[in-house]
C-alpha cells in the first residue's frame, strides 16, 4: 500500500492492524483493531479531536469528503462510505448508478455498533444513532435514530439540551 497525505495531531493511537491513507487525524484520536480509513487524494479524510473507532470499521473517503467531527464515538463494525453502487458491472450501473457525496458526522455524535451511513448524509451534533442502523438521509442536531433505513426515534428533551451544554 502506498501511503500519502496523512497529517497526524498529538497523542494518536492507532492500532498496528489498522490502515489509514489520505487522513487529517486530529489530537486524542484512538483507532482500535482492523480499520480501515481512508480517503482519497483530493478529498482528505478527517477526524476531530479526540474521537473514537471501533475496531473492524470502515470510513471510505475516497471519492468525495468523509469528516468525522470532534468527540464523536464510532463503535465496532460501523461501515460510511461517500459512494456506493455496483462498481463491478457498467451493466448494473445503467439501472443502478454509482451514488457519491460526501458525509458529514458533527461533533459530539454517538455511532452504535453494525451501523451502515450511505453518501449525501450530515448528522448534527449529540446525534444518537442506534446499533444495527441503515442511514441513508440526514438529521439534525439532538437528534436520536435508528431503524432500517433510520427514522427519527426522538429528539434530546430541553433538560437533556441543559445537561449537554452545561447550561
Amino acid at each position: 500500500m502506498k501511503f500519502a497525505n496523512i497529517n497526524l495531531g498529538k497523542d494518536v493511537e492507532i492500532d498496528p492492524s489498522s490502515s489509514i491513507n489520505n487522513v487529517k487525524i486530529e489530537d486524542g484520536v484512538k483507532i482500535a483493531k482492523r480499520c480501515s480509513i481512508y480517503g482519497g487524494p483530493e478529498n482528505q479524510l478527517e477526524i476531530g479531536a479526540h474521537s473514537y473507532v471501533g475496531m473492524n470499521t470502515i470510513l471510505n473517503g475516497f471519492a468525495a469528503r468523509l469528516i468525522i467531527g470532534k468527540n464523536v464515538s464510532i463503535a465496532q463494525n460501523v461501515n460510511i462510505m461517500v459512494d456506493s453502487g455496483p462498481n463491478a458491472s457498467e451493466a448494473m450501473q445503467k439501472i443502478f448508478p454509482i451514488e457519491k457525496g460526501s458525509v458529514h458526522i458533527e461533533n459530539h455524535c454517538w455511532i452504535g455498533a453494525n451501523v451502515i451511513i450511505m453518501p449525501n448524509v450530515n448528522l448534527g451534533e449529540y446525534v444518537v444513532v442506534a446499533a444495527n442502523s441503515f442511514v441513508n438521509s440526514s438529521f439534525p442536531a439532538f437528534s436520536i435514530i435508528g431503524g432500517n433505513p433510520a427514522r427519527l426515534i426522538r429528539s434530546f428533551t430541553e433538560a437533556e439540551k441543559e445537561i449537554l451544554l452545561g447550561e
